[in-house]
């Protein structure tokens, strides 16, 4: 039996920092946005019809208070709470656990690095 992983003094455990990149990467040829939240799927049928399908890594980020679920939508979504993105801008600065280039996306929305400037065609 695995033993569960503890998360590190206020960060992310490697299974949530896995869980959180694979959200964040690069799907269908489109960037996601912290701000849009990481979509969840919902049960179709028995005693857990229309709930939201939360897998256990974000469980473990909602108990810790570092995620929030909104089901006001259509679909429910999982939103960082403010203590979340502190430690997610945190995790972006490190190369160790996130590459720079591969989520560049994210560091220029989370304000970590300034936007490129327009080129000519865009301006």
């Amino acid at each position: 039996m695995a033993k569960p992983q503890k998360s590190p003094a206020g960060g992310f455990t490697s299974g949530e920092r896995d869980y959180i990149r694979r959200e964040l990467d690069m799907f269908f040829s489109t960037y996601p946005t912290v701000t849009e939240g990481f979509p969840l799927k919902t049960w179709r049928g028995g005693p857990q019809a229309r709930q939201p399908k939360v897998p256990p890594t974000a469980k473990g980020l909602l108990e810790r208070g570092l995620m929030r679920l909104d089901t006001s939508q259509s679909f429910p979504r999982l939103f960082f709470t403010e203590t979340g993105l502190t430690e997610l801008r945190a995790m972006m600065r490190n190369r160790r656990f996130a590459d720079p280039m591969k989520f560049a996306h994210v560091r220029q929305e989370l304000g970590i690095d300034p936007a490129p400037a327009p080129t000519e065609r865009e301006t």
